[in-house]
């Protein structure tokens, strides 16, 4: 069995594999980048590292997360490029980790889904009646890490931003 991360987003359950998580979020305040693309959120400082935070629902065509006091935000590690990064996704809420085996799990289908097929594992059956959209996290993000590297590293370092805080302040 495999272990599996499940979270809301726009009405529909998510998922993708435990193992990328490393650790989940109340969310905060989030610093919009200027001239980012709509699935770019912004940036969050996590112990002074500048980490993007993505919005898969407008990724996914759909209205931007609206944010509510479920909302979080999922910090995930993904390999790109023989590279790992670190992102946040923004979800509406966490659900819980589920644990699903390689025969629960069917593959993709080709249309009725939001997510174009190339970004699902496949539609893994949490019951009887109810699948969860199992996501490539790998897949999806490196293929819009370039834009979520660029907007990080478009955001003013923590310190910098630190510094001219404390500088306006005391004037």
């Amino acid at each position: 069995m495999t272990q599996y991360l499940s979270f809301q987003l726009a009405g529909e359950e998510f998922a993708f594999g435990i193992l990328r998580v490393k650790e989940i979020l109340e969310y905060d305040t989030i610093t919009r980048v200027p001239n980012a693309p709509p699935s770019v959120r912004g940036v969050i400082n996590l112990r002074g590292a500048v980490v993007p935070v993505l919005d898969l629902a407008t990724l996914f065509g759909l209205p931007a997360t609206m944010v509510t006091t479920r909302s979080c935000v999922i910090i995930v590690e993904v390999r790109v490029d023989d590279q790992e990064l670190v992102m946040g996704i923004l979800a509406d809420a966490v659900n819980q980790v589920i644990e699903l085996a390689p025969e629960t799990i069917e593959p993709p289908p080709a249309f009725g889904s939001r997510v174009r097929v190339e970004y699902l594992v496949g539609m893994g059956k949490v019951d009887a009646r109810k699948f969860v959209l199992i996501l490539d996290i790998d897949r999806l993000l490196g293929d819009i890490s370039p834009a979520a590297t660029a907007a990080a590293t478009a955001a003013p370092p923590v310190e910098a931003t630190a510094v001219a805080a404390a500088a306006k302040e005391a004037a």
